[in-house]
């Protein structure tokens, strides 16, 4: 017990010290973007004089270490700031686009743990054979596609050639529930790389695991074939892949920028890129927060979680 409480108290620290390196990076890299609100507010042809009223009503205009301190504890009151296009408040933005991007990345996760681990285990237990062959072959040149291509392909093909779903988001608003059809592409495009690495990851640690000395001497004792496989082999496979789950999840707050983008739904993605266009630096920052703090988090739950499934493998990470 102390050893856990010992692992999961460095690893607490690990993350504060983490989140604390994301907010001084995200405003750090901010800075360094070219321009600012003041410029895209001052038209396409800005006039200097113009352009520094503007700043300084924004308050763009003061250093950037007085412009830091206020922005950090503005964070710890849970205060995002203020957009400097509209006015309005940044958590205005997150609760508006939260639902479409939560939305997409729960029911790609809600289909990715249970075709990963079964079309894994599933070439594990045909390994060698056809059956793993075709997975195997499938999965790899699956996962060999770009999303943005993919998601193209499957518009020219499905939507625009056969017409059996449509294309984008368009004319939905946020309540993408109440129009199913639309999520069918979007959640296709996010599922197709990770069901793949999750799938080889878990055929991997199946393989490994039902070729161990344990699940040998089990077999030779008498213990069934789906006993060694799901009581014994799968729970030692489950460590790296819950790993990979969290890595996946990652990757879906960066994957669902470019599949809101090209399916043209309302979430945070869209928000993000808007924002990049108009230089709105507190919306900006804002949702990179959000990204990395989310990222700290899931990243956190995974090891926790590994720890547990397999303490050695916890320990070593």
């Amino acid at each position: 017990m102390s050893g856990l409480r010992s692992f999961v108290a460095r690893r607490l620290l690990l993350g504060v010290a983490q989140t604390a390196a994301v907010v001084l990076l995200v405003f750090a890299l901010t800075e360094a973007l070219p321009g600012d609100a003041a410029v895209a507010l001052a038209g396409d042809q800005p006039d200097p004089a113009r352009i520094a009223v503007i700043r300084e009503t924004l308050r763009l205009d003061r250093p950037a270490h007085e412009r830091l301190a206020d922005w950090v504890a503005g964070l710890a009151h849970g205060d995002f700031g203020t957009s400097l296009t509209s006015g309005r408040p940044v958590g205005g933005y997150l609760a508006d686009g939260f639902g479409p991007t939560l939305l997409l990345a729960g029911l790609t996760l809600v289909l990715l743990v249970p075709l990963g681990f079964g079309l894994g285990v599933l070439a594990a237990r045909h390994a060698g054979r056809p059956v793993d062959r075709l997975v195997s072959s499938v999965t790899l040149a699956v996962y060999a596609v770009p999303e943005f291509a993919l998601g193209v392909l499957l518009v020219s093909v499905v939507s625009l050639r056969l017409g059996w779903l449509p294309p984008t988001a368009v004319g939905y608003g946020t309540d993408l529930l109440a129009h199913p059809a639309a999520l069918v592409l979007p959640v296709l495009v996010l599922l197709s790389r990770p069901v793949c690495s999750l799938t080889r990851l878990v055929r991997a640690g199946m393989i490994d695991a039902l070729a161990a000395p344990y699940a040998v001497h089990a077999r030779r004792y008498g213990v069934s074939g789906a006993r060694v496989r799901y009581a014994h082999a799968l729970p030692n496979a489950l460590a790296p892949a819950v790993q990979q789950l969290a890595r996946t999840v990652d990757w879906l707050l960066c994957g669902v920028i470019v599949v809101e983008a090209l399916f043209v739904i309302p979430g945070l993605g869209t928000v993000l890129l808007d924002a990049v266009a108009e230089r709105d630096v507190p919306v900006v920052q804002g949702l990179a927060v959000v990204f990395g703090v989310l990222t700290v988090v899931l990243n956190l739950g995974a090891d926790l979680i590994a720890h547990r499934v397999a303490p050695r493998a916890g320990v070593a990470a």
